[in-house]
């Protein structure tokens, strides 16, 4: 009999740690190869993982809310050979210093709860705190006001190990300051730059009555909420409007979507068309395709669209379509229905949810004429396409005007005004109209 560790796998170059969020197998069950042992998270997709080997799941080493480094240990398989395990090591020997850190990080936590004496409520926080650093925060006697003062220096300002440990050193060293503010007394180190900060208001308490249904938001719930309250707190956000006339693309994809299913095997949507016109509106004006760090511009050398779905659940989530101005119409569909498909069952993986540069999102799939939406940061621009309309319009000729029947749109625009003028971002949604208005009937796809 030989033992095979199970790994957090590599999930995408951004992504460095998960959340376990349910295990789908339980000690002393058979686990047949590729069985899903357990389900995890990451900041914005839920996958699955596989076992590698045949075997019987021995040790669960983590529990469901446990944070997991990628190419940590997390499940201990008794297999029957050493052959497969074996196989297992060479396979994972790029990962062997993560798994000498998780010994480090496994080996803190384990000192830190057992010395754990007060319970500290995080129930009232919008942020994410990993197990460690919540038994960290309740071991010193930190609160959560505290907590949510410290910078942090993780993915999206997320408090870290080393964060937490350098604010209990600084405190114990009296580098900290106390702060009192009409929410409490808070601390803050004497090294942080000084920064002015108004007492946040309380918010107004909501009292449910005996017939109300009280509903616990979900996991993905709450940190869409977070990042939306977030992107308002970050961004000057802006506006602009353009009606733009899609008769010629509603006529063309009527007349070839039935030959475009029967070569290419693909539903042809408006969505790809509307794609393909934002990420050549995008190459004429690159400064839509940049974020901001601190007073500094990243300007993006490649064009990711995020294109915005909405999940069974009521939740959202924005896979990226990579280099989106280098598709054609065909591939622009393919990656379209792929990440759609795959974003309704649940199938996605991290990779595909991140690097996006720019993102759409379709209000008018639910009626919607136009919309307002927020910024996805670190973007600094989102568009809203609206409901295609047929209505009548002042149709110019030659010979005169007259009305007609055209099939019309509204597109929102929504910029960062700290970086995006309004010329600039008037301008940009402008171009779109252009490329959608001047649509080729007789175009081939």
């Amino acid at each position: 009999m030989a033992k095979f560790e199970l790994k957090l796998p590599k999930m995408g170059e951004s992504v460095a740690e998960a959340t376990i969020t349910t295990w789908l197998k339980e000690v002393g069950e058979t686990i047949e190869m590729d069985d899903a042992v357990l389900e995890i998270a990451t900041d914005k997709v839920d996958s699955e993982v596989p076992c590698e080997v045949e075997g019987v799941l021995v040790e669960k080493l983590f529990e469901v809310d446990d944070v997991v480094k990628v190419g940590q240990t997390i499940a201990i398989i008794e297999t029957e050979g050493e052959g497969a395990l074996e196989t297992a090591v060479e396979e994972t020997k790029e990962v062997v210093s993560a798994s000498e850190t998780a010994a480090v990080i496994e080996n803190d936590m384990t000192a830190v709860t057992a010395t754990v004496t007060t319970k500290v409520d995080f129930s009232e926080s919008s942020k994410f705190y990993s197990p460690l650093v919540k038994n960290i925060a309740a071991a010193e006697g930190i609160s959560v006001a505290e907590l949510e003062n410290i910078s942090g220096t993780g993915k999206d300002g997320r408090v870290t190990k080393n964060d937490i440990l350098q604010f209990i050193e600084d405190r114990k060293a009296g580098k900290t300051t106390t702060v009192t503010t009409a929410v409490g007394t808070e601390q803050k180190t004497a090294s942080a730059a000084p920064v002015k900060k108004t007492a946040a208001p309380k918010a107004t308490p909501v009292v449910a009555s005996g017939e109300d249904e009280i509903i616990e938001m979900t996991r993905m719930g709450k940190m869409i909420a977070h990042h939306m309250v977030e992107s308002v707190q970050t961004s000057a956000h802006v506006q602009s409007f353009i009606e733009a006339d899609v008769t010629n693309i509603w006529n063309w994809r009527k007349k070839v979507k039935g030959d475009f299913m029967k070569r290419e095997g693909e539903n042809l949507t408006f969505t790809p068309i509307f794609m393909e016109a934002v990420a050549k509106a995008i190459r004429d004006f690159p400064m839509i395709n940049i974020s901001v760090s601190g007073d500094t511009i990243i300007k993006k050398k490649n064009i990711n669209l995020g294109m915005a779905a909405a999940l069974a659940d009521g939740n959202l989530i924005v896979p990226v379509i990579k280099n989106a101005d280098q598709l054609n119409l065909v591939g622009m569909t393919k990656a379209v229905n792929d990440l759609a498909n795959r974003a309704r069952t649940n199938a996605l993986k991290p990779d595909d949810v991140q690097g996006g540069t720019y993102t759409v999102t379709n209000v008018g799939t639910f009626g919607s004429i136009m919309g307002t939406p927020i910024i996805n940061q670190p973007q600094v621009a989102i568009l809203a396409l609206g409901a295609i309309r047929k209505v009548p319009a002042v149709i110019e000729t030659p010979d005169g005007d007259f009305i007609g029947i055209r099939y019309k749109m509204f597109l929102s625009h929504s910029y960062d005004h700290r970086v995006v003028n309004g010329a600039l971002g008037g301008q940009f949604v402008q171009r779109v109209k252009d490329y959608l208005e001047a649509f080729d009937v007789n175009r081939e796809f």
